[in-house]
């Protein structure tokens, strides 16, 4: 007698999403799989854009997510899976405009020798947090920089900067929880920099840069596809019932207009066994409704989403005129060790070389400007024919880069509450290659205070589990972690590819479920 197959809704075809669908394909006998997104496309906020290739070197562009960690095994192993291949790329940034204001990892800076005294005072006080953790470490950072009386600038000109770069946080980087600048400097599964009471930043860390992700999303889902997942795209989802006896959709075609159509939608519904919410967590509320228990409403409730525009352009003189972009002496401290005459020898290779992983001289990838009259408002920026990998490919290994004018830059403008500040109306409407909106959620402290502990408490209970990248960290890692974790709450195996990657998803079902991994023997 063949056993009765439960029936899985996936709603939300993001890395958590495809990571979900994965790992319960690989079960046929058990399981069967309907995938479902609201969109026409599967990766959620990894999609790329098509580019002129003969004016800017590349026919396409990463455009919301664009690299990662030496971390992000699970990531790398889905796209090796397909034949695709992370690229290597030693990361270059800069922080802030002007002499007064600026300073990176590449080189020492004029406000590094200012704020010398508080650098290795941070040092002292990222022990603290680390040592007194459950109290100190759910505090806001702009907390902590007050109780530890660090000064505005110190705040303002470095630390904000560095947490907003790292977790896309923007303007609500203040509110972030200071943990998370404990995991930046000392948590050696997340972070980038070891501390440097020098410098603050002392190397140019390994980051990956993506492969494309449009074609890998696409062949992701075929292959999926192949092994039986039910993929519906451009479909929209409504619960009509959710209880013991089981889950009922009704899905509605986004594209379905007539009333015909309509009339017969209404009356069509489906039956799950299991319900997984790869949503946002705002938009997983939304689609619980009233079905929602005070648990789901408490938990989902705790996530603050805002909403951000990155626009996608090749307005050089714009971006020069907001980040610091190529070498200048003044922007230069002294050598006052080997190893800043050294990194000061680095930067001045102008122009730059390209590498096979980089560049010889100073071309940074990753910026971040704040505004005179609100320090702790930020921008932020990429210099995306620095970082990604297919310009490099381009230009050639001993080659300069391309003319400015040819670079394809991003701005990224954050929280739609405070655009009165943005700058985005400098940008040449004539050199905007894309627009995008995008929804990003700050890592503020209550989220680590309400929502992270709080969802071993909802997870796998009244047939609904949860995941994405808002569970904890905002990262395309965490995503596809999540997306394995709920997978396999709901029996499907865990197969283990790597000892840092199995840790790695060990501690988050843990932490977000509330049920420890059996390891293989």
């Amino acid at each position: 007698m063949s056993q009765k197959k439960n029936r899985v809704a996936i709603i939300g075809a993001g890395p958590a999403g495809m990571s979900c669908a994965s790992a319960l394909a690989n079960h046929p006998d058990r399981f069967d799989v309907t995938l479902f997104d609201i969109a026409s496309y599967t990766g959620g906020q990894a999609t790329s854009i098509s580019l002129n290739e003969s004016r800017y070197g590349a026919d396409w562009l990463n455009d919301g997510v664009q690299g990662g960690s030496p971390i992000f095994r699970h990531t790398f192993n889905f796209f090796r899976r397909y034949g695709y291949e992370p690229r290597p790329v030693k990361l270059q940034v800069a922080f802030g405009k002007g002499v007064d204001n600026f300073f990176t990892n590449v080189f020492p800076s004029p406000l590094v020798d200012q704020l010398s005294s508080e650098i290795k005072k941070l040092g002292r006080v990222l022990r603290w947090i680390k040592r007194l953790f459950p109290i100190l470490g759910v505090m806001p950072i702009k907390v902590i920089m007050k109780l530890f009386r660090f000064s505005e600038d110190f705040a303002n000109k470095m630390v904000f900067p560095v947490l907003a770069l790292f977790l896309g946080t923007g303007n609500q980087t203040p509110n972030v929880s200071a943990a998370l600048l404990d995991r930046l400097f000392n948590d050696p599964n997340m972070r980038l920099w070891e501390y440097d009471p020098d410098t603050l930043l002392p190397n140019q860390p390994t980051m990956y840069t993506f492969p494309n992700l449009g074609d890998f999303y696409r062949d992701w889902a075929a292959d999926l596809a192949s092994k039986g997942v039910h993929i519906c795209l451009n479909t929209a989802v409504e619960i009509l019932q959710r209880d013991n006896q089981g889950i009922t959709l009704r899905p509605r075609p986004t594209d379905s207009d007539s009333p015909t159509a309509q009339a017969v939608l209404d009356d069509f519904c489906e039956m799950y066994d299991e319900l997984v919410l790869s949503l946002p967590a705002d938009e997983a509320k939304a689609l619980l409704g009233k079905h929602a228990t005070w648990r789901e409403r408490y938990v989902l409730g705790g996530v603050a989403f805002y909403n951000d525009i990155t626009i996608t352009h090749s307005d050089s003189a714009y971006f020069n005129s907001i980040f610091e972009t190529r070498y200048k002496p003044d922007l230069c401290a002294k050598g006052a060790s080997a190893t800043r005459t050294d990194q000061i020898a680095f930067a001045k290779q102008q122009p730059p070389i390209c590498t096979s992983d980089g560049w010889e001289g100073f071309a940074p990838m990753y910026f971040t400007h704040s505004y005179a009259h609100v320090p702790r408002c930020i921008e932020m920026g990429f210099d995306c024919s620095n970082y990604q990998h297919q310009f490099r490919d381009r230009v050639g290994e001993g080659n300069p880069p391309l003319e400015p004018e040819r670079h394809v830059y991003q701005t990224i403008y954050l929280d739609d509450r405070q655009k009165h500040l943005w700058t985005w109306e400098s940008v040449d409407p004539d050199k905007i290659i894309a627009k995008k909106w995008w929804r990003q959620f700050g890592h503020r402290w209550q989220h680590y205070l309400r929502v992270v502990p709080g969802m071993m408490f909802i997870n796998g209970r009244n047939r609904t589990t949860f995941a994405g990248a808002w569970t904890m960290v905002n990262m395309h890692e965490i995503a596809c972690i999540s997306g394995l974790a709920a997978a396999y709450r709901l029996g499907a195996a865990y197969e283990p590819f790597d000892d840092f990657a199995e840790d790695l998803f060990a501690k988050y079902l843990l932490v977000s479920h509330g049920v420890r991994y059996r390891r293989k023997q």
